[in-house]
């Protein structure tokens, strides 16, 4: 029979103590949502977790697919200081490309615009510049 295949498609989460480098917590979720909806889970499993252990938790600590007001907020009303950079903030790039980002393109060394595209692989999406 022929038709649209169907795969389960699946994301991580993990929490690590960054002093010992112990890994806290691990959860898959079905990849139906962006990072930031699941941030909040992971984090009452693991305050559960820490409590029920006796140790205090201060600090949260994600990268910019975890940014949201939802989590900023959440954290604050927690008690927890958040290190959880904005959308948008990595500055990095290839070697001798200008990003713009009015235009959301990059400009190459040969002064050739460059913009993203999505193509869809097999099992996952491969992201192709």
């Amino acid at each position: 029979m022929q038709g649209k295949k169907d795969y389960q498609n699946y994301l991580c989460n993990i929490a690590v103590d960054t002093r010992t480098n112990v890994i806290t917590d691990v959860q898959a979720y079905q990849a139906d949502k962006k990072d930031t909806k699941y941030l909040q889970d992971t984090a009452r499993r693991l305050n559960r977790r820490l409590r029920r252990e006796g140790l205090i938790w201060e600090n949260v600590l994600a990268d910019a697919g975890y940014s949201s007001g939802e989590n900023y907020a959440y954290f604050e009303n927690k008690g927890l200081t958040t290190y959880i950079p904005p959308h948008g903030t990595y500055k990095g790039g290839p070697e001798g490309f200008q990003y713009f980002k009015e235009g959301n393109y990059w400009l190459c060394p040969q002064g050739k615009k460059v913009t993203h595209r999505m193509q869809s692989a097999k099992y996952a999406a491969v992201n192709r510049v």
